[in-house]
C-alpha cells in the first residue's frame, strides 16, 4: 500500500525536510530525498503534501505555529529573561549548524519573500519573534537586569537585526560557531543597557 504509515508523523517529515534543506539547499530539495530520509516512498509524500511547494508551505506553517510556543518554553527553562533571550536565539537558529546550512536556509527565506503565501507566514513568524523578544526585555527591566530607562521596543529590533547579522558574518568568515558569534554580538548590544556589568 502507498498510504502514509501512521508511525511516521508529519512533524518527523517536516524536521527531516529542514535537515535536507540545510544540507542540499532549496533548489535541490525534492520529495524523493525527504522520503528516502524518513524511509517512505515518494508517492506517500505526494499524497500528503501534493508537491514540493506543498511540503515547503507545510514547513513554513509549522514554523509559524512553533514560533508561537517558543516564548513560554524558553521562559520556563531559563532562570533569567536575558538567558531566555540567548536560548531563544539558539533555538531559532539551531538548524543552521554549518555556514552552508545557514546559506541554504537564507536562500529559502529570500525565495519566500517573492511568494505571497510564504511571505505572510514569514511576517507572522517575525512579528511573533519581535513580541517575544520585547516581552523578554520588558521582563529583564522588571527584574532589574536591564536599566529602567531601556527602550525595549527599539532594543528588540536591534537584537533581532544583530542575531541575523552575526549569522551572516559567521557564514562568510566561518569563525567560531554560530551560537558563539550570536552570544558575543548580543552581549555587545545588551551591555550598555544592563543595570550592572556582566
Amino acid at each position: 500500500m502507498s498510504g502514509r504509515p501512521r508511525g511516521v508523523d508529519d512533524a518527523v517529515i517536516l524536521r527531516t525536510a529542514v535537515e535536507v534543506m540545510g544540507r542540499e539547499g532549496p533548489s535541490k530539495l525534492t520529495l524523493a530525498l525527504v522520503a528516502q530520509e524518513v524511509g517512505l516512498v515518494p508517492g506517500t509524500l505526494v499524497q500528503r503534501f501534493k508537491s514540493k511547494r506543498g511540503l515547503l508551505l507545510a514547513l513554513a506553517e509549522h514554523t509559524a505555529r512553533d514560533t508561537d510556543a517558543l516564548h513560554e518554553r524558553v521562559r520556563t527553562e531559563c532562570d533569567s529573561p536575558l538567558k531566555a533571550l540567548e536560548a531563544l536565539a539558539a533555538e531559532v537558529w539551531g538548524a543552521m549548524a554549518t555556514p552552508e546550512s545557514f546559506a541554504h536556509h537564507l536562500a529559502f527565506l529570500c525565495a519566500d519573500l517573492g511568494d505571497p503565501q510564504f511571505r505572510e507566514l514569514a511576517v507572522h513568524s517575525q512579528q511573533t519573534q519581535t513580541r517575544t523578544v520585547t516581552a523578554l526585555l520588558d521582563h529583564a527591566v522588571h527584574t532589574g537586569e536591564l536599566r529602567p530607562d531601556t527602550d525595549t521596543t527599539t532594543l528588540a529590533t536591534t537584537v533581532q537585526a544583530t542575531a541575523v547579522g552575526a549569522g551572516l558574518m559567521w557564514a562568510i568568515d566561518q569563525q567560531d560557531t554560530l551560537r558563539q558569534r550570536q552570544r558575543t554580538a548580543l552581549d555587545t548590544v545588551l551591555t550598555p543597557h544592563r543595570s550592572t556589568p556582566c
